[in-house]
């Protein structure tokens, strides 16, 4: 048995999903935030020249983007947990 299997028997309603290797389609939200994030960082361009104000605005741009899965509230709404 795995620890991640141990895990779910310790924590009430711990669901655990194994997504198999070069299956994008059962990852469909991790997907989708990798197609958000290529309008700031075209695929092929390392991401190593890129200052640490750059990447806080796509952060920042992709955190307050409204998502339907989320009912069209923000990441930041959604995961508010200072309210």
């Amino acid at each position: 048995m795995s620890e991640l299997e141990t895990l779910g028997d310790s924590i009430h309603d711990l669901k655990i999903y194994y997504a198999h290797a070069y299956s994008s389609w059962e990852r469909g939200s991790n997907e989708n935030f990798n197609g958000l994030l290529r309008e700031f960082v075209p695929k092929g361009v390392s991401i190593h020249h890129l200052t640490e104000e750059q990447i806080l605005s796509f952060e920042s741009a992709l955190n307050n983007r409204p998502r339907k899965i989320l009912s069209y509230q923000t990441a930041e709404e959604a995961f508010d947990v200072t309210a």
